[in-house]
């Protein structure tokens, strides 16, 4: 397999610096962030593969760079069965709610490189040129959603949650920047932001089904969910091998949101 950085639903990077194997998007645990076989079960139960799930400030980090907090372990909503195919996109149960029309701020955490606000500024000109009822901006702080440097033990690339009940984006995402590193900003780290910034308005990994589609490695479906894998019409029913919200991408990788992304992206806001 690769042995270059992926974005493992956000991202596996490269043995060479201490990660796992980037044959899949999931990370090996350790002792500083086992994770006992009661919140595994929990975490399947949700709807995610507990293969490599990591114990983090306030929940864990699942599939790579979806974080779960404490409580949405605690209180999982009532299941719903996840659609089985091939790699169509999927959104969560909980969506932004936009009404007539909403702007999305979004602050980058002066503890990031500056290359990180070119790329964040890049992200959002990506899904304000769809004309979306939601609008994104960058602000200095207080943003609805913050990109924020990871903890220094972070042994992913970046991590983001879904969307509230209350119709808010998930108010967080998590970069490890040192291991990104700031190359190529506009392109490639740009991809990983609006990737995770995806999680936080309410997409699901286009192959959730099978992660293995691009990340390598053996097959593995999540089976049933809490939050939802709701597959969002006129998206195909066929391999999408560029969408922005595949679980896997290779080091250096551009992915501006294809066809299917952007009919995506229409037929939820």
């Amino acid at each position: 397999m690769l042995t270059r950085k992926l974005l493992s639903a956000g991202l596996c990077l490269a043995s060479a610096l201490a990660f796992s194997s980037c044959s899949k998007e999931t990370e090996s645990v350790t002792k500083s962030d086992e994770v006992t076989s009661e919140v595994l079960a929990q975490i399947k139960q949700l709807g995610f593969t507990a293969q490599g799930a990591m114990a983090v400030e306030g929940g864990y980090v699942v599939e790579g760079d979806i974080f779960l907090s404490n409580d949405n372990l605690a209180n999982p909503a009532p299941v719903q069965l996840m659609r089985v195919g091939a790699e169509e996109q999927y959104r969560t149960t909980n969506l932004v709610n936009v009404g007539s029309g909403r702007t999305i701020t979004v602050t980058v955490s002066t503890a990031l490189p500056t290359a990180y606000v070119t790329a964040t500024d890049e992200a959002i000109r990506r899904f304000n040129a769809e004309n979306l009822l939601m609008k994104m901006t960058r602000v200095t702080s207080g943003g609805e959603i913050t990109l924020a440097q990871a903890p220094k033990s972070a042994r992913y690339l970046a991590s983001a949650g879904f969307p509230t009940s209350a119709g808010n984006p998930h108010n967080q995402v998590l970069i490890n920047s040192k291991a990104i590193g700031t190359a190529n900003p506009s392109t490639y780290i740009a991809t990983i932001l609006a990737h995770e910034i995806g999680h936080c308005i309410g997409f699901r990994h286009t192959d959730y089904m099978d992660r293995s589609y691009s990340c390598g490695g053996s097959t593995s479906n999540e089976g049933a969910s809490t939050v939802g894998a709701i597959l969002i019409p006129g998206t195909p029913a066929a391999a999408d091998p560029n969408s922005f919200m595949l679980a896997c991408i290779g080091s250096g990788v551009d992915r501006p949101f294809n066809a299917n992304d952007k009919i995506a992206l229409n037929a939820l806001y």
